[in-house]
C-alpha cells in the first residue's frame, strides 16, 4: 500500500509542475523576442496582392547583362584594332615625290600628238616590211633585164617581157618605199627626245638607202635607154646593178635594226 501511494503522489506533482513550466518557459520565450509593430500582426486579407518575385528569366538576363558589360568594354578597343591594321597605308601622292602639278596634270594637245605618232609609225613599219618583197623581186629579175656578151662578142638582149617586168617591180618598189618614208618623215616629232640605240643605227642607214633609191632609178632609167638603142649598157648607168645591191642591203639592215629580237650591246649607248 505504501508504494501505491508514494506513486500517486510522484503524478500529482508531475501534473501540476509541468504546466508552471511550461508558462514560465512561454513567458521568458516572449520576454526575449523583440516587439513586433501592431501593423505586422494585421491579418491579410484575400484581397490583397502579394508582392512577385522576380522571374528566374529575368534575374538571368540581368546577369548576363552584367557579365557582358565589362566584356564589351574590352571588345570595342580589339575590334578598333583590327579595324586599323586592316586600314591600307597611304600611298604618296606625286606632290610628294616632288611633281609640279602642271608636270602631273593631264595634257590633251601631247596626248593626240602622240598618238598621231603612234599611228603612223605602225603604218611606217608595215609598209616597210611590205616595201621589201618587190624589192627582192627586183634584185631578182634584175639580171634577166641585163644584155649578156662582151665586146666583140654576140651581145644578148634581155626580152622586152623580162624587161618590162623588171622595170614595173622597180618602179612599184620606188613608190611603195617613198611612201613608207613619207609615214617616218612627218610623223610628230617629240620635242627633246633623240635616238639611241637601234632607233639611231635605223635612222643613220636612212642616209644610205635614202639616196639610193633616188639614184637607182635615175641610173635604170639610163641603163634602158641604152637597150632600147641596141647599146651596150656603160658610163654611168652601169652602175646601176651595183647601187640597187648597195640600197637593198642597206634597206634590210634597217629592218633588222628594228625588228631583230637579239639587241647587240654595242648598239646601245652606255
Amino acid at each position: 500500500m505504501a508504494s501505491s501511494a508514494s506513486v500517486r503522489r510522484i503524478a500529482f506533482c508531475c501534473l501540476v509542475l509541468v504546466p508552471r513550466l511550461s508558462v514560465a518557459q512561454a513567458q521568458n520565450a516572449a520576454a526575449t523576442m523583440p516587439a513586433v509593430p501592431a501593423t505586422a500582426l494585421v491579418p491579410l486579407s484575400d484581397s490583397d496582392d502579394l508582392i512577385a518575385a522576380p522571374e528566374p528569366s529575368d534575374r538571368m538576363a540581368q546577369t548576363e547583362g552584367s557579365a557582358q558589360a565589362p566584356g564589351s568594354s574590352q571588345s570595342q578597343p580589339s575590334q578598333t584594332n583590327q579595324q586599323d591594321q586592316k586600314k591600307p597605308d597611304t600611298a604618296p601622292s606625286l606632290g610628294d615625290l616632288g611633281f609640279p602639278p602642271e608636270q602631273t596634270q593631264a595634257n590633251a594637245q601631247m596626248q593626240a600628238m602622240l598618238d598621231k605618232r603612234t599611228h603612223m609609225l605602225k603604218v611606217h613599219q608595215t609598209l616597210g616590211l611590205i616595201t621589201a618583197i618587190p624589192m627582192v623581186a627586183t634584185l631578182i629579175t634584175g639580171p634577166q633585164a641585163k644584155a649578156k656578151g662582151k665586146n666583140g662578142q654576140t651581145i644578148t638582149e634581155p626580152t622586152p617581157a623580162n624587161l618590162d617586168f623588171h622595170i614595173a617591180l622597180g618602179g612599184l618598189t620606188t613608190g611603195m618605199y617613198f611612201t613608207t618614208a613619207y609615214y617616218s618623215m612627218f610623223a610628230p616629232k617629240i620635242p627633246g627626245v633623240k635616238p639611241k640605240g637601234a632607233i639611231r643605227l635605223h635612222r643613220d642607214l636612212e642616209w644610205v638607202h635614202g639616196p639610193g633609191m633616188i639614184l637607182t632609178p635615175i641610173l635604170g632609167i639610163l641603163a634602158y635607154k641604152q637597150e632600147n638603142a641596141g647599146e651596150k649598157v656603160h658610163g654611168i648607168a652601169s652602175y646601176h646593178g651595183m647601187a640597187a645591191d648597195v640600197t637593198a642591203a642597206a634597206y634590210g639592215a634597217s629592218i633588222i635594226a628594228v625588228s631583230w629580237p637579239i639587241h647587240w650591246k654595242f648598239w646601245q649607248k652606255q
